[in-house]
């Protein structure tokens, strides 16, 4: 799949409103590589205000001078006694909270393996950061986007999924059945708390030119991957069209 997909009460197309996205507070994670990076440059640049998480000390600060109203915060996703910290420091920084997007992922066994050749350890790594690690931080941070709705402001999760979470790719298991699972929480929790105004969307951005990618498939011809930027540009037309447009809650 190469296009952007959101999945779960997308809209009409609309175009950038001047100062919309100064108004929002946004997490996210895996934000110093790949496409995490991208939301958090196109964010910045938008005057968003931002906090991202990563597991390395030196890129979190790089990221962090580089982009205006950002803060980067160091914490593993996958590390359960890292998550509500982590999400303490986020509510701290930013006093509240409209967006949260889990970017965070893991691939599993690298090289890629057929699932017999699979370590029970490598796929619990691969559940662990991208079916866990998101379903916690989500817990963590409920509150705080409840209260935002309460508040008249925008509550929306967006989990970064994949077409390997529909299509059973060989060698993609730990990944594919991981990023299935997490496919399958956002549709629940949106049934669950959308009525209350917190809102869950899937988005698969396609293959992309990213670190991530080339460890997946390194043979891989670069020519024909969308970039990162590209990717994060269309899920930020996907969350306008998701808060503006004619199936918005507001």
């Amino acid at each position: 799949m190469k296009t952007g997909t959101l999945e779960t009460g997308t809209g009409s197309d609309v175009t950038s409103h001047d100062g919309f996205f100064g108004q929002l507070r946004i997490a996210i994670t895996g934000g110093t590589s790949g496409l995490g990076l991208a939301l958090v440059r196109e964010f910045s640049a938008r005057g968003a205000r931002v906090a991202f998480l990563a597991r390395h000390a030196e890129p979190v600060a790089k990221v962090e001078r580089e982009n205006k109203n950002t803060h980067g915060i160091v914490a593993d996703v996958s590390d359960k006694d890292a998550i509500y910290p982590a999400a303490l420091q986020i509510l701290g920084e930013l006093g509240g909270l409209e967006i949260l997007i889990n970017n965070a992922s893991d691939l599993g066994a690298v090289p890629l393996a057929l699932l017999a050749d699979t370590n029970c350890e490598d796929l619990e790594k691969a559940v662990a950061t991208n079916v866990l690690g998101p379903f916690r931080l989500t817990k963590a941070l409920l509150g705080a986007l409840s209260a935002s709705v309460r508040e008249g402001r925008a509550a929306l999760v967006i989990n970064i999924s994949s077409d390997a979470a529909v299509t059973p790719y060989p060698k993609w298991g730990a990944y594919g059945a991981s990023k299935a699972a997490l496919r399958h929480l956002t549709g629940i929790w949106n049934q669950e708390l959308s009525v209350e105004g917190v809102r869950f969307l899937s988005f698969d951005p396609g293959d992309m030119d990213t670190p991530m990618h080339a460890l997946a498939v390194p043979d891989a011809d670069r020519t024909t991957l969308k970039t990162a930027e590209a990717a994060a540009r269309e899920l930020i037309t996907a969350i306008e069209t998701a808060l503006t447009g004619p199936h918005s809650s507001k």
